[in-house]
């Protein structure tokens, strides 16, 4: 008998553990370029007719550049925080 796999949403699977590490940097450079992108927005443009459009679309290029370079950066930062942090079982 086979074990009944966990899902997201009625019968799509979860991903497997391993893409933790791609799911996590894509959602939090999604998150964090949305918010950014929209306070920028407003602040330079106040709410004018059409802004969800401009800003999803400008969400959009800044996302597709944010996610990249969270990937390059996530093992740099990962290291400074070692060696800010004790950590237990990371290498001294």
């Amino acid at each position: 008998m086979h074990a009944k796999r966990p899902v997201i949403i009625a019968n799509i699977p979860k991903l497997p553990a391993k893409w933790a590490g791609i799911i996590m940097p894509l959602l939090l450079s999604g998150l964090m370029s949305g918010i950014i992108s929209m306070v920028n927005m407003l602040r330079a443009l106040g709410w004018v007719e059409g802004l969800i459009t401009l800003w999803f679309q400008n969400w959009m290029i800044s996302w597709a550049i944010a996610f990249p370079v969270v990937l390059v950066v996530l093992p740099l930062v990962r290291r400074f925080t070692a060696m800010l942090v004790d950590m237990p079982g990371t290498p001294k």
